[in-house]
């Protein structure tokens, strides 16, 4: 019968004591090797935008290559299932409020359920949207657009990036203040909605500030308001649709990480801790500013409480309004 050599045994024995001595020297050394980031819209969204910004510095922060992930489709919420169903330890998401909020109100038979999961990592930054129309609309001031708009009824059609997301959430909320009717044709992104408008397909769109105010800079689209309820700093100049007489309407936009509830949480605060001092940091304030972001850079515990107070003021949109996934 063999018998281990000496040093071996010594060397084994050292190791174990280390590790009883001090548990968490393993969980320090996570991640081990590459993350993913997945997002669920296409290149050159705002989500997209925000994930690439964060992916160098928080690859330098943990130590490992970050590299974005596009998955297209329903919403985000393809993206959404393929982090909830992660077992690898290292896959992360870049989502937006319906993803972690109303995605199951909308769908029951939808194949993850975002409060049970995902895991809250850090809310980045909130923003009202803007809503655009193209350059030639008629009316010379928001109030008057509205009002046309109101008697064109269902031959308008407006863009959003798919059912459930605030902006189609948000433009059916306008539908029952204001009496306005467009037809809702989703798209992948805004930046197809955003091509979509400038072609003459749609009408008009609720969009990211720093997105749609790119085009409107240009003369290739006009803005009609801000959903915040008052002018935001996002973009001054431009008047709230609640200056143009729309009464009870209040609507923000947010991006957040989140990875599976199966992540260990000792991984989610340290994640946290990383992403939250980023997107604080001068530097990253200063460039999701121009992205179209009031920076946040929550812990884990406000992230939840945000998803919490969303779920429930959507929902509300979702079940008033009768939106249900086809």
């Amino acid at each position: 019968m063999s018998t281990l050599p000496l040093h071996r045994f010594l060397m084994a024995l050292t190791g174990l004591l280390l590790t009883v001595a001090n548990p968490g020297a393993h969980a320090s050394e996570w991640p081990t090797h590459t993350l993913r980031l997945v997002v669920g819209f296409p290149a050159g969204s705002s989500p997209d935008l925000t994930a690439r910004a964060l992916a160098e510095p928080l690859g330098k922060a943990l130590g490992q290559t970050v590299v974005v992930d596009n998955k297209v489709g329903a919403g985000g919420n393809i993206a959404a299932d393929a982090v909830a169903k992660a077992t690898d330890g290292h896959t992360l998401g870049l989502m937006i409020n319906g993803n972690m909020t109303v995605a199951r109100i909308l769908n029951p038979k939808l194949a993850y359920d975002p409060l049970k999961d995902l895991a809250p990592v850090s809310l980045i930054g909130t923003a009202p949207l803007l809503l655009a129309a193209p350059l030639g609309a008629s009316g010379q001031t928001p109030a008057q657009w509205l009002a046309e708009a109101r008697q064109n009824g269902q031959q308008l059609s407006y863009g959003s990036p798919g059912v459930g997301t605030v902006a189609h959430l948000g433009m059916e909320l306008l539908k029952a203040r204001t009496g306005l009717d467009p037809v809702h044709v989703p798209y992948p992104g805004n930046p197809q909605i955003i091509n979509a408008m400038m072609g003459g397909q749609i009408q008009l769109a609720l969009l990211p500030p720093a997105m749609a105010l790119t085009q409107i800079r240009a003369g290739k689209l006009r803005a009609i308001g801000m959903t915040s309820s008052s002018r935001s700093t996002l973009a001054p100049d431009v008047p709230s649709l609640s200056e143009s007489g729309v009464k009870n309407y209040q609507l923000e936009i947010w991006n957040a990480v989140a990875a599976p509830a199966s992540m260990p949480t000792k991984h989610i605060q340290k994640l946290s801790a990383a992403v939250s001092d980023i997107v604080r940091s001068p530097d990253m304030r200063s460039r999701l500013f121009q992205q179209g972001w009031q920076v946040v850079g929550s812990s884990p515990e406000g992230l939840k409480n945000r998803i919490e107070a969303d779920t429930q003021s959507l929902g509300d949109i979702v079940r008033k309004q009768n939106i249900q996934v086809n």
